[in-house]
């Protein structure tokens, strides 16, 4: 573990290497895509996460998300010692700047995965993904992740171009209270709580199969009350200043 984060703080200082030779030198750009480079050694090289990762894709994720993820990580609200270690000593403004930058990466996203789906399947997943479930007060997928589940900008991502296992990974989560989740509620761990594991299973292997396409749609297609229910995803934290 101490020899990954020593790699990964290495990757984020952008100085001259010294080569085999005391005279030649090879000067590293101080860019912020040099210095993030740290963050593609698990999210992958040009932020293609493998289908095999558990690390999901961050490239073009809005703004205002990933700079809440990572004071989350920063300051233990989320918990995953990795990110945590890697971020302690970063400021606000620079973790914005990370957020921007990522945000703002436009790359084609993975084809969609193989998967059989049962028909049964196929209408409790587009059930619960475009309509929800009134009675038990579970809202659509669609009512906060955007009409084409590509996310609202600029709080909440999109639910498009994920792995399956990512995907059941995080929904565990948030039902289990796992490592990689935080102590605060929000409405995603009463929403996990409340699907069975038929439901989970066929929502998991529905978005994996669908196509990505589109952008995040603007604040305004979030709903009211939603953004009441979720305030804790729904915050500026500085994002949006």
């Amino acid at each position: 573990m101490n020899h990954f984060i020593l790699i990964l703080i290495g990757f984020l200082v952008a100085t001259p290497i010294a080569n085999a030779t005391e005279t030649d030198s090879v000067t590293v750009p101080n860019t912020m895509a040099e210095r993030v480079k740290a963050c593609t050694i698990c999210h992958g090289d040009e932020d293609r996460a493998g289908r095999d990762a558990y690390y999901p894709r961050i490239a073009g994720k809005p703004q205002g998300y990933l700079f809440n993820q990572l004071l989350n990580f920063r300051d233990g609200r989320r918990y995953y010692q990795p990110m945590a270690i890697l971020l302690e000593n970063m400021s606000d403004e620079y973790l914005l700047e990370i957020a921007h930058y990522f945000s703002s990466l436009k790359l084609p996203y993975p084809p969609p995965e193989h998967i059989n789906l049962q028909p049964e399947e196929i209408k409790l997943a587009e059930q619960l993904v475009f309509s929800g479930d009134p009675e038990r007060e579970l809202p659509a997928c669609s009512a906060c992740h955007g009409d084409n589940l590509m996310g609202v900008e600029p709080f909440i991502p999109g639910l498009l171009g994920l792995s399956r296992v990512y995907i059941a990974a995080q929904l565990g989560s948030w039902r289990n209270g796992g490592v990689m989740r935080g102590q605060t509620p929000d409405c995603m761990s009463e929403i996990a709580k409340q699907l069975a594991s038929d439901e989970t299973n066929a929502i998991t292997k529905w978005l994996a199969v669908q196509p990505a396409s589109g952008n995040p749609n603007p604040v305004t297609a979030l709903a009211p009350e939603l953004a009441h229910r979720c305030h804790s995803i729904v915050q500026e934290n500085g994002a949006a200043k």
